[in-house]
Formats: C-alpha cells, sequence, structure tokens
C-alpha cells in the first residue's frame, strides 16, 4: 500500500467521525500536558500511529521529543509522513511494536494513551499495559488515558452506542449495513466501566485521577505517576 497525504487526511477523517469532539479533546490534553511539564520533556505515545498526537502536541513545543509505539506499520507510515510535514522528524523516534519492546531502563517525562485500551481483550491485559506505562514514567509524571468507557450490557451504554450509529448514518454517506457493523463491534469490544478504569489506573501505579473529558461513550482522565 503506497501512502500519501490522501491516506493520512482518510484517516483523520475516520477519527474525527468515530469520536466528534476528538479535536477539543486533544487540545484539553495538550493544555494538561502543558501544565504539568518543562518546555524540554520527553513523551511516551503508546498506539499514536495516525501521528495525531504528534500533531497536535509537535509544532507547539518545540522542546519536547516523543517515541511512538504502535502495532501497526501501516499507521506508523502514516505518522511518519505527518512528521516529514510538520518538520519535527529529529524529534521523534517510531518503535514497530508494544510498549514491551520500549528499552526497561527508558523513563519518560509523561505519556499519553489515547483511544487504545478498548481495544484490549481483557482486564489483566489491560493492567499489564498500564503497568507498563507506569514503569516507564518519572514519579509525578502526567498521563493522559482516552477510551470507550461503558458495559456493553448496560441499556444506557447501548443508548449511547445507538446514538453514535446516528450520528454516524447522519454525517456520513455509509450504508446502514456499514454502520450497523461499526455498532456491532462497539458492543462486543471490551470496554468497561469507569470505576473499573479508574481502578486499574490506581492498581498500576497512577494517582490523582480526574475524569476530564466525556462525549457519548468515550471518557478521559488525566493523572499521574506515583
Amino acid at each position: 500500500m503506497e501512502f500519501d497525504s490522501k491516506i493520512a487526511t482518510e484517516y483523520d477523517r475516520g477519527v474525527r467521525r468515530t469520536l466528534p469532539t476528538y479535536d477539543p479533546m486533544m487540545r484539553l490534553s495538550q493544555t494538561f500536558l502543558r501544565m504539568t511539564l518543562k518546555e524540554d520533556a520527553s513523551l511516551l505515545i503508546v498506539g499514536g500511529g495516525g501521528g495525531n498526537e504528534l500533531k497536535a502536541f509537535g509544532p507547539t513545543n518545540p522542546g519536547w521529543t516523543f517515541t511512538v509505539v504502535d502495532p501497526s506499520a501501516s499507521m506508523l507510515e502514516v505518522a511518519k509522513l505527518k512528521c516529514e510535514e510538520l518538520g519535527i522528524g529529529n524529534r521523534v523516534e517510531m518503535i514497530h511494536g508494544t510498549v514491551s519492546d520500549v528499552q526497561e531502563e527508558r523513563t519518560f517525562d509523561g505519556a499519553t494513551c489515547i483511544l487504545v485500551l478498548h481495544f484490549i481483550p481483557n482486564l489483566e491485559e489491560k493492567l499489564a499495559l498500564l503497568k507498563k506505562v507506569r514503569s516507564h514514567l518519572k514519579p509525578g509524571a502526567p498521563f493522559v488515558l482516552v477510551s470507550k468507557c461503558g458495559d456493553p450490557d448496560d441499556p444506557e451504554f447501548q443508548m449511547l452506542v445507538s446514538l453514535w450509529k446516528a450520528y454516524w448514518l447522519d454525517t456520513t454517506s455509509l450504508p446502514e449495513e456499514k454502520v450497523k457493523e461499526l455498532m456491532k463491534g462497539t458492543l462486543t469490544e471490551s470496554s468497561i466501566p469507569e470505576q473499573e478504569i479508574r481502578r486499574l489506573l490506581d492498581e498500576a501505579g497512577f494517582g490523582r485521577i480526574a475524569n476530564f473529558f466525556r462525549t457519548n461513550h468515550f471518557a478521559g482522565w488525566v493523572c499521574f505517576a506515583n
């Protein structure tokens, strides 16, 4: 597959259809990081292969460096394109793999994990991911987590997913059958309620947890490494 600006643009459109308030969420995430980090800081970006965190945080924070970890080579190619367009490639390291592929001794001043956790199949693996992120953070380092949130068996969650389905039908030209497939996937993904996410963050070694963002069945939390 040949990667060009068109592919990157299609990816950007897709994530904004998935989360209608994606851009405000990213701006709030940057504000949190800017208020808690020094001008020179190192960030670990988990699942950042689309390059949107780099685009949001890179140009306006020239002293920050980034390590992007993603298991998708295709998404890393999209991120590389954005680095070239933004002229920030000298401040970005990309790792094809998971957080487990980051050298154990490396530590960072902050980290993000945006729209990743709900793809992790079970609680043990979600906790393992969060613990691994914590192991790479300096004490007091800020962390941003954004994920689908809720119990797929809960009628309230199902109502929010129905609203999400209606949003796709209302704002795209996708046929209803295709949107129903998206909805079915969401109802079978491993989303968990907020109290479970808070418990996992606490167990992984994070404190001062605050819910800073919520739209439909997506939510975000800011916290700090203990």
